[in-house]
């Protein structure tokens, strides 16, 4: 039987080490940030907490489908990490777990999520959370990502998903709210991933993936990064020209554009990895605490 499906025999390891590899697999400190963004998304819609019951669905369905589509990737792109200093030592090109293992791992938490969000949560959101997944995994993972250098822009929508999962499993509709949101996190994306590209190009060089800094070079990169900041703080003013959010909002979200858009133009001034690193870590607390300040302003103002 394991001959047929093509998974061979792997040395015998303790089972807690195995968890841990498959844990690895579903890239965890990657799906936190998602997961804060469907929460904050669910707070802005029910203007509170929604309902525990409604929040722990969405949350583990949420988790599920990008603990799956992480685990597809890994399987995907085993050959690309095998060829990176960064990931080598990931379980698939380490050979601590089978490629045939991980796809059915990664398949069936995608099965598990759709099952959960629609029978416990709303089609809607179970519809959206297939489509981010059908979308990093063949569009994203399949294609983009060792075809074009505009992976990460048209791939990032995939990330972008998650706060409209979060909105239509409170309202079961979207709005321009929600829409906004989207917008956020898909401006977002380029200027946090082209942060690391800068800081791994030697990496995505060997393994002959088109990042922007391996076809563009590292001058452009930096000026797109800024590019894509401005136009990532221009989104965020919207929601206070049109008032849907308050005072809470537009401080927060002039502080943190003013140090983003201040980490971005270092960037292009200090051309060190250290001026990248910073961008890259900034970025994500950025997201968080932006949608953070958000969903506090719908609480507190009743907005």
């Amino acid at each position: 039987m394991s001959v047929a499906l093509g998974i061979k025999a792997l040395p015998q390891r303790s089972a807690a080490a195995v968890a841990r590899d498959y844990v690895a697999l579903t890239k965890p400190r990657v799906v936190v940030l998602l997961e804060v963004t469907a929460v904050a998304a669910m707070v802005m819609a029910a203007r509170g907490l929604p309902a525990w019951n409604l929040l722990i669905a969405t949350v583990t369905g949420g988790w599920l489908a990008a603990a799956g589509a992480n685990a597809i990737n890994c399987w995907f792109d085993r050959d690309i990490d095998a060829a990176m200093g960064r990931t080598r030592s990931r379980p698939l090109p380490a050979g601590r777990i089978d490629p045939a293992h991980a796809l059915w791992f990664g398949t069936v938490l995608a099965a598990a999520a759709f099952l959960l969000l629609s029978t416990a949560v709303n089609m809607l959101a179970a519809s959206l959370t297939m489509a981010a997944f059908l979308f990093y995994v063949l569009v994203y993972t399949m294609w983009l990502k060792r075809s074009s250098m505009q992976n990460i822009v048209i791939g990032g929508a995939a990330g972008a998903i998650p706060p409209l999962v979060g909105w239509a499993a409170v309202t079961g509709h979207l709005d321009l709210t929600a829409v906004f949101l989207f917008a956020v996190i898909f401006y977002w994306t380029p200027p946090h991933f082209w942060a690391l590209a800068l800081l791994v190009r030697s990496d995505y060089t060997r393994a002959a993936v088109p990042m922007l800094p391996v076809v563009a070079g590292d001058r452009q990169t930096r000026r797109q990064i800024v590019l894509y900041t401005i136009i990532l703080v221009l989104v965020t003013v919207l929601p206070v020209l049109t008032r849907a959010f308050g005072a809470v909002y537009i401080a927060g979200a002039t502080i943190l554009d003013a140090v983003l858009l201040a980490d971005a133009i270092r960037v292009v001034h200090d051309p060190s990895a250290r001026s990248a690193r910073r961008l890259f870590y900034h970025s994500m607390l950025y997201l968080a605490l932006l949608f953070a300040v958000m969903a506090l302003d719908r609480v507190a103002l009743g907005r």
